[in-house]
């Protein structure tokens, strides 16, 4: 992979002696040091995202559903009740509405 890129940054004296004694030791320039030290940070750092995930995830599969009325049913007539429950409000409203004569 060829890099295009480049990025520069002030660095404290200490750190740059620093990361150039480590280069020297690793047989690595200073710029291929900190490419591995980022790209080691970054997988890290994905990693640790998707353990989070996994985690969350697995945490809501314990609630998910398990919120229960009793009436196994309930999924299946959703629709009758909901029109059941409109034409109820329906015929209130109208009863309720002013001029509307009671039955």
């Amino acid at each position: 992979m060829s890099k295009t890129e480049v990025y520069r940054w002030r660095l404290d004296p200490d750190l740059k002696q620093r990361l150039e004694i480590l280069a020297l030791a690793e047989k690595t320039s200073v710029g291929g040091l900190l490419d591995r030290i980022a790209r080691e940070w970054l997988a890290k750092r994905e990693a640790d995202e998707e353990a989070l995930q996994r985690r969350l995830h697995a945490e809501a599969k314990k609630w998910i559903g398990s919120i229960g009325s009793g009436d196994r049913h309930r999924s299946v007539q959703g629709r009758e009740r909901v029109r059941a429950k409109l034409m109820a409000k329906h015929r209130r409203l109208q009863r309720e509405a002013p001029g509307s004569r009671r039955r």
